[in-house]
């Protein structure tokens, strides 16, 4: 299985892993591929500037060596996947998850997030 990253779920496995049931836990330990899309660090990064997230430093110092260690690796943002988001229904306007929801559908990825919205754009999605 090939799994994609929530912005949430990141954090959680970083510092909280109760936040995350232990099925999910252990579907991220067992997946063939752990991706992590470059719109979370941009998310994470915005938010903790804007004070909304202050829990997050540790983790933004180096994200990059600790997604190295944790074997995660970096799904670029494509043409095809901005393109995607632009055109999803504007019943969720987050630009941050409606990304990470393109980047799910165009590359056949299940989306650990627990937002149960974006169910209702035909996205895989494990919690």
């Amino acid at each position: 299985m090939r799994l994609l990253l929530d912005t949430h779920t990141i954090i959680w496995w970083a510092g909280d892993l109760e936040q995350i049931a232990e099925t999910t836990r252990r579907a991220i330990m067992e997946a063939d591929d752990v991706l992590v899309s470059p719109v979370s660090a941009y998310e994470m990064t915005l938010k903790h500037y804007l004070g909304k997230l202050p829990g997050v430093v540790d983790l933004l110092n180096d994200l990059r060596l600790y997604l190295d260690d944790q074997r995660f690796s970096v799904l670029p943002i494509s043409l095809a996947h901005a393109e995607f988001a632009g055109r999803l229904p504007m019943t969720h306007r987050d630009p941050f998850d409606r990304l990470l929801i393109a980047q799910a559908q165009v590359e056949d990825l299940v989306l650990v997030s627990n937002e149960a919205l974006f169910d209702r754009f035909g996205v895989r999605r494990l919690w």
